[in-house]
């Protein structure tokens, strides 16, 4: 019996496919779902990099236009009149909703204290806005390599089944299981590191981009 088991371990690994989707195909369920997870989780790790990738860049040109033609201009008060009514650059938010506070508090005496608090709301709201979906990306980076290596240890269970069932230490017994598990492993890295990278890259773009909105509401107080 032993001999026919062997025989049938050593046909399996000279037939054995292992490639990707038959790694997928032959895992079992839990395996499975551990796969399906990392990719999901990759993809919208892609998608959400892509997303933030061409925001900054937007965001840097549309702002570094606004500044230069701010400074430019005759007054606040009449760059603002002349303010497009569908601008989107974070900065323009931020002076349009300022200057609609100020002239109608024009009177106020505690109008610097209120325009104040009035910017760095506004400074707090466009972040905030340009920020969603870090926690997701940190998230993944954090997490991906453990869910990874549950099913990395899960794989390696099933060898071992495999092996006290068959009876047999055959490398065709438990290279099946071990390619599962490295399989989960490698998705586990594949998701992460993207997602580590880019949460350094983007959380750094935005505290540069912060300073640069707080210099601006620093330099527009000095003028109202």
């Amino acid at each position: 019996m032993e001999a026919d088991i062997t025989s049938q371990a050593v046909g399996l690994a000279s037939s054995a496919d292992f490639s990707l989707i038959n790694l997928f195909i032959r895992a079992d369920i839990v395996v499975k779902s551990v796969i399906i997870m990392l990719i999901a989780c990759s993809i919208y790790s892609w998608a959400v990099i892509i997303e933030k990738y061409r925001l900054f860049k937007k965001i840097n040109q549309s702002t570094e236009e606004f500044e230069a033609k701010f400074w430019n201009s005759k007054s606040a008060e009449t760059f603002y009149n002349n303010l497009p009514a569908n601008v989107q650059d974070p900065m323009a938010l931020i002076f349009k909703d300022a200057m609609q506070n100020l002239l109608k508090r024009r009177s106020r005496t505690d109008l610097n204290n209120r325009m104040t608090t009035m910017l760095e709301t506004g400074i707090e709201k466009q972040i905030s806005k340009i920020t969603k979906g870090f926690t997701f990306l940190a998230t993944v980076g954090s997490t991906a390599p453990f869910i990874g290596l549950f099913g990395t240890v899960w794989g390696i269970m099933n060898s071992f089944q495999s092996i006290a069932i068959s009876r047999n230490t055959s490398l065709a017994i438990v290279a099946p299981g071990i390619a599962e598990a490295l399989f989960a492993t490698a998705l586990g890295l594949l998701a992460a590191i993207p997602a580590v990278v880019a949460y350094n890259k983007f959380n750094n773009d935005s505290i540069k981009y912060s300073q640069k909105l707080e210099n601006f509401s620093k330099r527009f107080l000095t003028i109202i």
